[in-house]
């Protein structure tokens, strides 16, 4: 089960998720629906959702897709969806996929 924290300061607002060890068909939905209550949180224009990866071994296509459709809905509200800690294995499947640029990364081959 993902879980959400917030980090507030005069000029930012950020959310973390946690995304499970593998993001996918199982836990799609209940990742999205605390990333989308916690996009929604925050006042339109403001603030970024960090997704934190540094736990998740495996994404699959129905992750990718939840991950598309998250960061969808933050574009639809101004919002910012980061990457953080993501493997080596799921950098490369962002990047073969080309979805690497849809996403701001951080800590990008850290492992």
């Amino acid at each position: 089960m993902p879980h959400g924290s917030c980090v507030d300061h005069a000029d930012r607002i950020e959310r973390v998720i946690v995304a499970p060890s593998h993001l996918g068909g199982d836990t799609r939905a209940a990742f999205r629906r605390t990333a989308i209550e916690l996009l929604d949180g925050m006042p339109e224009a403001t603030g970024s959702l960090v997704v934190d990866l540094s736990a998740t071994r495996l994404v699959d296509s129905a992750g990718l897709g939840t991950l598309i459709l998250v960061r969808q809905h933050a574009a639809g509200r101004r919002q910012v969806v980061r990457l953080r800690g993501a493997s080596e294995e799921v950098g490369l499947l962002l990047a073969l996929t080309k979805l690497e640029d849809l996403f701001e990364i951080e800590d990008r081959g850290i492992r």
